[in-house]
C-alpha cells in the first residue's frame, strides 16, 4: 500500500487551487440516472470515490467516461438494470445515493445495504422513511434494500430531521426520487449544505421544478421527464479548509484559490478566533498567515451553516499546538474521534469524554509512524506531519485518495517535503 513520508517543520508558502467538491459530485453523478440524453460534468475531481461511482453507474446501465478535457460525460444506455452490487457499494457509503434516482426514473431499485462505518453508525432509516412517504414499498433482506416505486407519487409533507440534524444523503435521495413523482412533495428539515444546493440546481437545469433551494423546506413539483445538461460542480469547501489549516499549522502564508468563501463562514470565523490572519483575495481566494501558536478555542460540529464535521479532525490537529486548552464536541457523528490515538503518537495531549475531546496544546508535535483510518482523519495526520519535528510516515493513504486530488503534489508546490512511496513495489524493483 502507498504511504506518505513527510519531513516536517517547514512553513508552507504560495498559492494552491482546490478541486471540485467530492460530496457534490457523487450525488450529482448518481442523479444523471434521471436524465434523458447525455450529461456533461465539468470540474469533477479525479478521486478514488469518483471512479467507484462511475463503476457503479456502469453496473446500472449508464455509460460514463472521463474526457480528455477532464470533464465526465454520462448517458443511460440500458435502463433495465437496477441492482447496485455489494462488491462496489461496500467500498463507499455514498453509493446509497443511486437509490433515489433509480426509483425516480426506473421505479425499482436493489441497492446493497451500506452497513457500518469507521466513524460510527450512519443509518439510512430516514432515507427509507422519506421514500416510503412517496409511495415506495421497501423491503430490507439479504443485505439489500429492495424498493418498488411503481406507486411513486408526490408525498405531501415529509420530515427528514434526525437526532443529529437533517440527513444530507437522505435529502439527496428523496429529492432525486420526488422530481419525477407525480404531484407535489414538501420536504421539511431538508439539509442545507452547499452540496445539496448544488444538486438541486443541477436538477433544475435538467428541468426539475424545485422551490426553496438552500432553505430547510423544499417544495418539489414532479415533472414527466428530465433532459441531460452541462454542469460545473462547486469547489470543495472541505479541501479548502484542510489547506487553510495546513497553512496555519505550519505557521506559513498560503493562498487557497478557486474556493467559495461564502460557504465557509464557520471555519473562517474559527480560524480568526484562534488568532490566524484570514484575508479574502479576489472573489474566490482566501489567504491565511500565522506567525505564532494559535489561541485555544471551543469547537462544536453542527449541520450547515454550522462548523462541518468533515473539518473536525483537521482543526483538532491545529488545536493540538494551541497555547492553552480547547474543547472539541462532535454532534454529528459522536464516535468520530479515531484520529485521537494517532495524534497522541505524535505527542498530542488529548482526552476524550463522551462526544467531547479535551485538547491540551503542546509547544510542538513530533514525527511518528501513524495509520490513516478514514478520509478526514488521514488529512489531519498529513497536516500534523507537516508541522511536526522529524519524520512522519502515514500508512494507508488510499483513504485520503478517496477525497483529495493529488494532495501530495499540491502540498509539495507549497514547499512541503512530502513523498508518496510504496515499500512493496520498491522492494520488488530493488530485487
Amino acid at each position: 500500500m502507498d504511504q506518505f513520508v513527510i519531513e516536517g517543520g517547514v512553513p508552507l508558502h504560495g498559492d494552491v487551487r482546490v478541486s471540485g467538491a467530492k460530496n457534490a459530485a457523487l450525488p450529482m453523478l448518481a442523479a444523471s440516472i434521471l436524465a434523458e440524453g447525455p450529461c456533461r460534468f465539468e470540474g469533477m475531481p479525479d478521486l478514488r470515490d469518483i471512479r467507484t461511482m462511475l463503476e457503479i453507474l456502469g453496473e446500472l446501465g449508464v455509460q460514463a467516461a472521463r474526457q480528455q478535457d477532464g470533464s465526465i460525460v454520462t448517458e443511460v444506455v440500458d435502463p433495465s438494470r437496477v441492482r447496485a452490487p455489494y462488491e462496489l457499494v461496500k467500498t463507499m457509503r455514498a453509493s446509497i445515493c443511486v437509490l433515489g434516482p433509480l426509483l425516480g426514473r426506473r421505479r425499482r431499485a436493489e441497492v446493497s445495504f451500506p452497513g457500518g462505518c469507521v466513524i460510527g453508525p450512519r443509518p439510512v432509516d430516514l432515507h427509507l422513511t422519506g421514500l416510503e412517504a412517496l409511495g415506495v414499498r421497501v423491503d430490507v433482506g439479504g443485505g439489500y434494500i429492495a424498493a418498488d416505486g411503481e406507486d411513486l407519487r408526490g408525498g405531501g409533507e415529509l420530515y427528514l430531521g434526525g437526532p443529529f440534524g437533517p440527513t444530507v444523503t437522505g435529502t439527496a435521495n428523496v429529492l432525486s426520487a420526488a422530481v419525477l413523482a407525480p404531484g407535489t412533495t414538501v420536504i421539511q428539515s431538508a439539509a442545507c449544505e452547499p452540496e445539496v444546493v448544488d444538486l438541486a440546481h443541477f436538477l433544475v437545469a435538467m428541468g426539475a421544478r424545485i422551490d426553496g433551494i438552500g432553505s430547510p423546506t423544499l417544495v418539489v413539483r414532479g415533472v414527466e421527464r428530465l433532459q441531460g445538461t452541462t454542469w460545473r460542480v462547486i469547489p470543495d469547501r472541505i479541501e479548502a479548509g484542510t489547506l487553510l489549516c495546513a497553512g496555519a499549522l505550519t505557521r506559513g502564508d498560503v493562498t487557497v484559490r478557486g474556493c467559495d468563501p461564502g460557504a465557509m463562514t464557520a471555519p473562517l470565523a474559527l480560524l480568526e478566533r484562534m488568532g490566524v490572519d484570514v484575508e479574502r483575495v479576489d472573489e474566490d481566494g482566501l489567504r491565511v498567515r500565522a506567525g505564532a501558536r494559535p489561541r485555544p478555542a471551543d469547537v462544536v460540529t453542527l449541520p450547515y451553516p454550522g462548523f462541518p464535521t468533515d473539518l473536525q479532525a483537521q482543526f483538532m490537529a491545529l488545536l493540538c499546538v494551541a497555547d492553552g486548552n480547547s474543547f472539541v464536541t462532535e454532534k454529528i457523528y459522536p464516535e468520530r474521534f479515531i484520529h485521537i490515538a494517532e495524534l497522541q503518537r505524535m505527542g498530542a495531549r488529548i482526552r476524550k469524554e463522551g462526544p467531547t475531546a479535551i485538547v491540551q496544546g503542546v509547544e510542538r508535535l513530533s514525527g511518528a509512524p501513524v495509520m490513516a483510518s478514514d478520509l478526514r482523519a488521514s488529512a489531519a495526520l498529513v497536516i500534523a506531519g507537516l508541522a511536526a519535528e522529524g519524520t512522519t510516515t502515514v500508512e494507508r493513504v488510499y483513504h485520503i485518495d478517496r477525497g483529495y486530488e493529488r494532495i501530495e503534489e499540491k502540498l509539495g508546490a507549497l514547499g512541503a517535503r512530502i513523498e508518496r512511496r510504496n515499500p512493496a513495489r520498491e522492494a520488488v524493483g530493488a530485487g
